[in-house]
């Protein structure tokens, strides 16, 4: 006997605000000359998500996971798809079969991928990553990244050195300034003076790079961004850096979950204080008794509750355990706002909560449809 599982938790993804918000950022970097690789790892790839991307004629689809571009490729998306996480050398024969491009930073992979390239009789694209001071993934030493541009397009002949690329703002919260994207575009004409060509590609990072683009200051040589949470969610860009963005959607993604007991009751833990479900020691605050809600969602679905942004005005996260999250709802029910066993309440997504849920399978998943 098949389980089905009834209806929630819940997230509905409005397809048309997501097509929206392509659009705009599109258009945005459509008029600065800048090409999208449209990253859908944010929302694990869901397809109807992913043929909004295609339909809006995004130059590039992207994923730091291969087994979601080897998905979409099997689904017969047309258009190029990138692997933005440097590859592992284990996989880099299904790099070579799923993907065009993929971002790369060790010479030994490169050589791997030329291999499988020929393999396979294709040229596969690549794009050498520089780290510019975030710590991630790029070579720190550019001398070295000159050396291994000039192996790529001397020795490697199943393989295309189609530009570099740049991430900030991931690892080492290093700004994406003018100044900082300018140190990759000197990269590139090392590069190019030692290739003896000019490169069709300069990546200059993600949605954080994207501020540049709002403020008319990106370096003229740049031409790709790999956009993914500006899109999906479209939170970073006005709640952290305080831009202007009145007019992306910031509700692409609601997750809808049931209430399942609300009770009064007391607003600190009675008994010895030990530790939580995951190890952690936590301070609670003594309100008083306050009424209280849980919900059938918790961090095996989200992550951190702290990431979750209820919709109902007064309804206050206080913490989460596996399978269950725990609402202050008092001052909702001071203003009025009943909230009763199997009513639905709504929330917002961050980035984690987005990648989280939509990678969940116990989570279902609707579709509103253009």
């Amino acid at each position: 006997m098949t389980y089905s599982k009834p209806g929630y938790p819940k997230l509905v993804t409005d397809l048309n605000k997501l097509r929206e918000n392509i659009e705009t950022v599109k258009n945005l970097c459509d008029a600065r000359g800048v090409e999208i690789a449209g990253v859908i790892k944010g929302c694990t790839g869901l397809f109807p998500c992913v043929q909004q991307y295609e339909k809006a004629g995004v130059k590039y689809i992207a994923s730091s996971r291969l087994e979601q571009l080897a998905e979409l490729k099997s689904r017969g998306i047309q258009t190029p798809l990138a692997m933005i996480r440097v590859p592992m050398i284990s996989e880099a024969e299904d790099v070579v079969r799923y993907c065009e491009y993929s971002l790369n930073s060790e010479l030994s992979v490169l050589e791997t991928l030329n291999m499988h390239a020929g393999r396979q009789d294709k040229i596969h694209n690549v794009i050498l990553m520089a780290d510019l001071g975030d710590l991630r993934e790029g070579w720190w030493d550019k001398d070295e990244m000159v050396r291994a541009a000039i192996a790529v397009e001397n020795e490697m002949k199943n393989l295309h050195l189609a530009g570099v690329g740049m991430n900030v703002g991931c690892y080492g919260s290093i700004v994406a300034t003018p100044e900082k994207i300018e140190e990759l575009v000197a990269i590139a004409q090392a590069v190019e003076n030692a290739i003896g060509r000019e490169l069709e590609i300069i990546s200059g990072g993600a949605t954080s790079s994207l501020m540049r683009v709002y403020d008319g200051n990106l370096p003229e040589r740049v031409n790709m961004l790999r956009i993914g949470e500006a899109i999906l969610l479209s939170y970073d860009l006005p709640h952290l850096y305080g831009y202007e963005c009145s007019g992306m959607h910031q509700d692409v993604f609601t997750i809808q979950a049931e209430v399942i007991e609300v009770k009064d009751k007391p607003s600190h833990p009675v008994g010895e204080i030990g530790f939580d479900a995951f190890g952690h020691r936590v301070e609670y605050v003594d309100r008083g008794i306050r009424r209280r809600a849980l919900i059938g969602l918790g961090k095996c679905d989200y992550g951190d509750p702290g990431d979750l942004l209820p919709r109902m005005e007064g309804v206050e996260i206080l913490g989460a355990s596996s399978d269950h999250t725990i609402l202050d709802i008092q001052d909702a029910v001071d203003a009025g706002r009943e909230i009763k066993v199997g009513d639905v309440l709504e929330f917002d997504l961050k980035y984690s909560t987005m990648v989280y849920l939509t990678n969940s399978p116990n989570v279902a998943k609707v579709f509103i449809q253009p």
